[in-house]
């Protein structure tokens, strides 16, 4: 019988969230980061110019269809008082589209933003209460991917936002997890409002992950700025290609930070000294894409019954509503 004095501990580092990440995932075979370690206030940053480029149509697609059909949206979510919880909310942008529908029709709403930036929120809950008085809004800073927490809410009937295609950053095993735990923290009859990116062509795909400005190559790069920043790690940024490929047998678009050279990078922190080989890569993000009978699929493997949906003309994104079952 073993001693625990026998197993080689764990730096200290690699005990808070991001050293854990960066310990387990560069030291798989292949190398790979969670898309949330992207996400300090500079990468959040970022995320918001992405969101105002050309190419990347998902943004201003949705929010479209926010504009189009707003009224509906809020019409199917039933009549009486209304929390609106958004996971992962940023700016809110989008949302205030929707909480525009809500304020017209004089209805009743609180709206609770879930993010894990405190800059983006303060954002918000300067802007919104300004241009929409009537909406009270209640921010959470948290991380919703790692525990929801108890919701907020739940005095009256709750809608939760998941919009942005965010859920197509999880494997589908764990989209329909996190949809499931989602599920648990809710009432019968609440509603979730999932926005998802559609299959499209290839070239529409890899220009909205490869940008002309640079921007999402930075935006990608961010994650190595923020280890070197956080853990005291030594890597050099520029030694690194963003690179985003289109797996059609998998139906998403990857992401990856590809060396340039073969270097090696220390992070005294972790005690780790990575070897790279030149061409390896990192694998930072799956951004997956999605069919009508995908989204099925997957309100039915988290425990919601489809109820409807909302597309823009050319049917590159879509919004879905479910209800808890």
């Amino acid at each position: 019988m073993h001693a625990l004095s026998s197993f080689p501990r764990l730096p200290e580092a690699a005990s808070t969230p991001l050293g854990a990440e960066v310990y387990r995932g560069l030291t798989a075979l292949p190398k790979k980061l969670a898309p949330w370690v992207f996400y300090d206030q500079r990468g959040s940053e970022l995320f918001e110019r992405i969101t105002e480029l050309p190419e990347y149509y998902l943004t201003r697609t949705e929010r479209a269809i926010f504009e189009q059909d707003g009224d509906a949206i809020l019409a199917a979510a039933g009549s009486g008082e209304l929390a609106l919880i958004e996971l992962g909310a940023g700016t809110a942008v989008k949302t205030e589209v929707l909480l525009g529908a809500a304020a017209r029709a004089n209805r009743r709403v609180t709206y609770y933003p879930i993010d894990i930036a405190e800059s983006a929120l303060e954002e918000a809950v300067r802007r919104i209460p300004k241009n929409l008085p009537r909406i009270h809004v209640r921010p959470q800073v948290a991380d919703y991917t790692r525990s929801l927490g108890e919701l907020p809410g739940a005095d009256c009937r709750r809608m939760v936002l998941y919009i942005g295609s965010s859920i197509g950053n999880f494997e589908p095993a764990d989209a329909a997890a996190l949809l499931r735990r989602l599920r648990k923290e809710l009432a019968f009859g609440d509603l979730l409002l999932l926005g998802v990116d559609h299959v499209k062509d290839r070239g529409t795909l890899l220009r909205a992950y490869n940008d002309a400005a640079g921007v999402t190559a930075e935006f990608n790069r961010n994650a190595l700025c923020r280890i070197n920043r956080e853990l005291g790690a030594r890597f050099r940024p520029r030694l690194f290609r963003h690179r985003a490929v289109w797996n059609e047998r998998e139906c998403r678009v990857e992401m990856h930070l590809e060396s340039l050279v073969a270097q090696e990078v220390a992070i005294p922190s972790l005690r780790l000294n990575l070897s790279f080989r030149r061409g390896e890569s990192i694998h930072t993000e799956n951004c997956y894409k999605f069919t009508q009978d995908k989204v099925s699929a997957l309100f039915a493997r988290g425990d919601f019954a489809l109820q409807q949906s909302w597309t823009d003309a050319k049917r590159w994104f879509g919004v879905y509503l479910g209800k808890a079952i």
